[in-house]
């Protein structure tokens, strides 16, 4: 006779995800037609297309000025290769191809950013993509039709591998290969190879991962060099070093150390200060994300890692603070009243959109910002540097408000 004891589950349980499902999709549905009727303009999709219809067509890469914005190519070689297949495609096509795509990542990039957390339940996915869709770097990057989602998804991906595991290292190659500032992630899996090997004699695991996502970076990169060998050359001897290509440091929209302090100083260069700066941050982040990993705390080297990179980086648009979805996971996980409230915090500075709340455009008018103007427009890289300090704050604590990396399903 069996002795199995069939469990029934509490009512309601089994109507939670579909509900939250339904919200999501009402929650997405809500946001393409708010696109639709702002009538954006996917401008980097339109400079993507026009660097794969360059690089068909065998003309010079960087010299391509694309849209009425007159905008350049600042992507490796590589980047432009795989944008060719967008030539094929008229715009309308593209734009809801694109939309489409890019709400299917924000599904992804909030599973794995919840499973970094521990905490990939089914439902959380659903009510958290709801939300995350509507914050102000998610809303840009399908406003502008960025990459920005893919290349996070890529590095999320590949850091929730185990470290030693087949595929580790494959994503933040290839993300590397498309956009440089990717490669940190590497740098510091590297730096924590080496830290542990000294202090513990092995240090193999985070060395493979790191050696995995170089020779996948190059394996990328190679074959563009041979299929692209002049821009190659001009991409990796000068456009890659000429920062103001990107747009002008001091642009409301860059929320890097370097905008923030060209913002404050009233300059379009803040020069050796920022340079001082930023290589402060860099050892600072990379110190607390390596002690994060060291002592198992994944979920902060990663977040802290990411942050860093957008702090130090020339120049880090609001769109690219689509990390700021994991980071508010990661304050909320612990579920105490302060890291709620800090959560909470960030939350409403990444979902307010108060940075396009002072003077901006062609007419440069961040140069004379007063208080209050540089105050908001320095919402992103002030709360990046908060993040740090709660991130060093948090690792002095034997068991700190953090969860512990979920690496497999």
């Amino acid at each position: 006779m069996s002795d199995s004891v069939t469990v029934i589950a509490p009512p309601g349980v089994h109507r939670r995800a579909p509900v939250a499902l339904g919200a999501c999709l009402v929650s997405f549905a809500a946001f393409w037609v708010a696109q639709r009727v702002a009538d954006v303009s996917m401008i980097d999709l339109m400079v993507y297309r026009a660097e794969g219809a360059t690089v068909r067509a065998g003309g010079d890469l960087y010299a391509l000025r694309a849209t009425a914005a007159g905008l350049p190519a600042t992507y490796p070689p590589f980047a432009a290769l795989l944008f060719t297949p967008l030539t094929l495609l008229d715009a309308a096509t593209l734009h809801t191809l694109a939309t489409a795509g890019n709400l299917a990542l924000v599904v992804v990039f909030v599973r794995l950013s919840l499973r970094l957390v521990g905490h990939a339940r089914v439902e959380t996915v659903w009510w958290v993509a709801a939300v995350a869709v509507w914050c102000e770097p998610v809303w840009t990057t399908l406003r502008y039709g960025q990459i920005n989602l893919l290349l996070a998804v890529l590095v999320l991906w590949d850091l929730s591998r185990r470290p030693g595991e087949r595929w580790a290292g494959v994503g933040i190659g290839c993300a590397a290969a498309v956009k440089l500032t990717p490669a940190l992630f590497a740098v510091f899996l590297l730096v924590t190879g080496v830290v542990a090997r000294r202090r513990h004699g092995s240090g193999g695991p985070w060395l493979r991962h790191a050696r995995v996502a170089a020779s996948w970076f190059a394996a990328a990169t190679a074959p563009a060099a041979a299929v692209l060998p002049y821009d190659s050359w001009r991409f990796w001897t000068h456009v890659v070093f000429a920062a103001g290509r990107v747009g002008h440091a001091e642009d409301t929209a860059n929320q890097a150390l370097r905008g923030v302090l060209a913002r404050l100083l009233h300059t379009p260069e803040p020069g050796a200060l920022w340079a001082l700066t930023a290589a402060v941050v860099v050892v600072a982040g990379l110190g607390v994300a390596v002690v994060a990993e060291l002592r198992g705390r994944r979920p902060w080297a990663v977040a802290v890692c990411a942050v860093t990179g957008l702090l130090a980086s020339p120049v880090s648009w609001s769109h690219h603070w689509v990390w700021c979805v994991p980071v508010v996971l990661l304050l909320g996980a612990p579920g105490t009243r302060a890291y709620r409230a800090l959560a909470l915090g960030t939350l409403l500075v990444f979902s307010s959109y108060a940075l396009w709340w002072v003077p901006h455009g062609p007419e440069r008018h961040e140069l004379h910002q007063n208080g209050i103007e540089l105050l908001l427009s320095a919402l992103y890289g002030t709360a990046g540097c908060l993040f740090l300090v709660i991130a060093g704050v948090s690792l002095m604590n034997r068991n700190p408000g953090g969860t512990q990396a979920v690496t497999k399903e």
